[in-house]
């Protein structure tokens, strides 16, 4: 088991679900802590909490890329490579989730039953990484704190 695996189980024993623990995961690689925003995140958990809804992970997924590269304040506008990268991210994901799962929400994914570890977990580890792999191939960088 790799050390994302492990700190996703771990975040999973804590109850954050797959959209919570996909920005949990960058900001500890940031050794930030940002209670608001995990909490904010929790609006996105299960399917949007009706388990019919886009899985957490696409959806954490994209809300990642758009912590990197979104506008943060008014002073600020989103990165250029914002709409390529997200489209490159659920392409992606779209095409996983068809080839393993019948389709992208999360009932699709856990066949209709609550939220499995295993399935959940290893999804969650594969999306990560490659999101994390978008960022980088598309000059981000992942040590920066977006500001404030």
């Amino acid at each position: 088991m790799n050390e994302t695996a492990f700190d996703i189980l771990k975040l999973a024993g804590q109850g954050f679900c797959c959209s919570q623990i996909m920005l949990h995961l960058a900001l500890d690689a940031q050794g930030q802590s940002n209670p608001g925003l995990i909490r904010a995140m929790s609006g996105l958990c299960h399917g949007l909490a009706t388990n019919q809804g886009p899985c957490g992970v696409l959806t954490g997924g994209v809300c990642l890329i758009a912590y990197h590269a979104g506008k943060g304040h008014a002073g600020e506008e989103a990165s250029d490579r914002l709409p390529l990268v997200l489209s490159e991210f659920e392409g992606w994901f779209r095409q996983i989730a068809g080839q393993r799962f019948k389709g992208i929400n999360c009932t699709d994914i856990v066949s209709g039953g609550s939220p499995d570890p295993q399935v959940c977990g290893g999804l969650l580890a594969e999306a990560y990484q490659h999101v994390i792999g978008l960022l980088i191939e598309n000059g981000f960088d992942l040590a920066a704190v977006p500001c404030p």
